[in-house]
């Protein structure tokens, strides 16, 4: 038995909840799946995975092996970097993740990254604030990017790095497009926005919790008029349709070049929100993020902050 493969069968199962899925994503078919967890079971002489015709769980005794599983897998991975890494060349899988309204941010930093160390293979996931957590208590991605106020894991510190105050801007279609970019326009009030047909994030994001209790504070309901737990989505639905959205500077950025559009700032009452960069602290880092670290500390990307995220004053 191949310990390590086995144990990311393991890690590969808990992730999806399913033995089909969990297969295909390991380039493996189910049964060799199944006949890898059932010879960990031996090994260990425990039983790990919850008997029944679909996927219902892990036993007590096999999120402890997970658990192990977890770490093995990371240890590995920063292994590996050490050995195929150079002084000034690090190489190796890095694996970020954001609140969907950050993916803009993250992926600027991705490509930034990638442009600086070639040998860094970045990927960007999007997640939700509790995925964030999950993925960090369970060491499955290395560098998050989200609500730093937020984040509160059980018996787990947290190394942050501050990035942005985010502002908020209500989106909509400008009546006559400008001529060249997005148009920042004056500052409008949330108690009228929410009075507008909005597209806004689905309830279990937290940026929706923020868009609520503004809107609350305001006096007006929060109705949608569209929901989706797409970024893409939001700003699309604007920019083809009739809908409004509300969206963090670091989202308007991302759609300037849209000149048929305009953002307002949203006021009264004022929300701003922290965005930083978190890891766990005490876990020895990978070649790839000790160089994803040092990046994010540089001028060069305080100015991409500065620029692309916060009140869009740049």
């Amino acid at each position: 038995m191949n310990l390590l493969a086995s144990m990311r069968y393991l890690v590969a199962l808990n992730e999806h909840k399913h033995f089909g899925r969990a297969a295909q994503s390991c380039h493996i078919t189910q049964p060799a799946l199944s006949n890898a967890l059932r010879a960990l079971e031996t090994e260990f002489g425990v039983v790990i995975v919850k008997r029944a015709r679909v996927y219902v769980g892990l036993t007590y005794e096999g999120e402890r092996v997970l658990a192990t599983a977890q770490r093995m897998l990371r240890d590995n991975e920063v292994l590996l970097q050490e050995l195929r890494s150079e002084e000034g060349d690090p190489r190796g899988h890095l694996r970020m993740a954001a609140v969907p309204t950050a993916i803009p941010m993250l992926s600027r930093f991705a490509a930034l990254l990638h442009q600086r160390h070639p040998g860094i293979m970045p990927a960007v996931l999007s997640m939700s604030s509790q995925e964030l957590e999950t993925g960090l208590e369970s060491l499955s991605i290395d560098l998050a990017l989200g609500y730093t106020e937020r984040m509160h894991l059980p018996g787990i510190k947290l190394t942050a790095w501050p990035q942005s105050i985010e502002h908020y801007f209500l989106l909509r279609r400008a009546q006559t497009p400008s001529s060249d970019t997005l148009r920042i326009g004056e500052p409008i009030a949330w108690a009228e926005a929410g009075k507008l047909p909005l597209c806004l994030l689905t309830p279990d994001m937290h940026n929706r919790a923020i868009i609520n209790q503004a809107l609350r504070e305001a006096g007006v309901p929060a109705v949608p008029a569209i929901e989706t737990n797409s970024v893409l989505t939001l700003a699309l639905a604007v920019s083809i349709g009739t809908v409004s959205s509300v969206l963090p500077g670091g989202m308007v950025a991302a759609v300037r070049s849209h000149r048929e559009l305009e953002a307002l700032p949203l006021v009264a009452p004022e929300v701003r929100t922290p965005i930083g960069f978190m890891t766990q602290e005490g876990v020895r880092p990978s070649r790839a993020l000790d160089a994803a670290v040092a990046f994010l500390q540089t001028p060069q990307w305080r100015e991409q902050i500065r620029l692309h995220s916060g009140a869009l004053d740049g």
